[in-house]
């Protein structure tokens, strides 16, 4: 089971260029616009993602805690990612079981907008060891999701999973 979840965030090198390998123990579904549910290596047009989505957390119980992360390393191309990584967004002290509404947003959520090449956009989950344990980000900008969850003590995340979005160019609009 646990494969078949890693293997795409390795082949992808969200595993090695973000995080450290793992084990996934957490189910997490992030779901744009109601109906688009993020699947590893899909890709999804910007105008869906404008809004942050609903992302619904598996986990033991409701006294557990999680914080959620969304980052891009391709900034500000894959090809040329030298400002990597990019913070969208930040939701701390999510309830497991519930969804990220009931956490506490503490970077708001921030559209991805891809100008050169194709973006990975990657959801990270992890496990508090308590609440209000996990201080704002400093920056949006080279941002680094291991110095992040080393200095908050988060540890190796429980869940990921990631898509892909690049510029809509007129002709793919139609």
């Amino acid at each position: 089971m646990t494969s078949r979840v890693v293997e795409p965030l390795v082949v992808a090198r969200v595993i090695g260029e973000v995080v450290d390998s793992f084990n996934p123990s957490v189910k997490m579904n992030v779901i744009y616009n109601g109906s688009n549910q993020v699947f590893n290596g899909h890709e999804i047009m910007p105008a869906v993602i404008a809004a942050k989505p609903r992302v619904e957390i598996g986990g033991e119980d409701m006294r557990s805690a999680y914080t959620l992360i969304m980052t891009d390393p391709d900034v500000p191309g894959p090809s040329d990612p030298y400002l990597r990584e990019h913070l969208h967004w930040i939701v701390t002290d999510i309830p497991g079981s519930t969804d990220a509404s009931f956490g506490r947003e503490i970077v708001s959520y921030e559209s991805p907008k891809p100008v050169i090449g194709i973006h990975r956009y990657v959801f990270l989950l992890y496990k508090q060891s308590g609440r209000q344990t996990v201080e704002p980000a400093a920056t949006r900008d080279h941002f680094n999701t291991r110095r992040f969850t080393a200095e908050n003590g988060l540890g190796s995340p429980v869940a990921a999973v990631y898509f892909n979005a690049q510029r809509e160019t007129a002709a793919r609009r139609r």
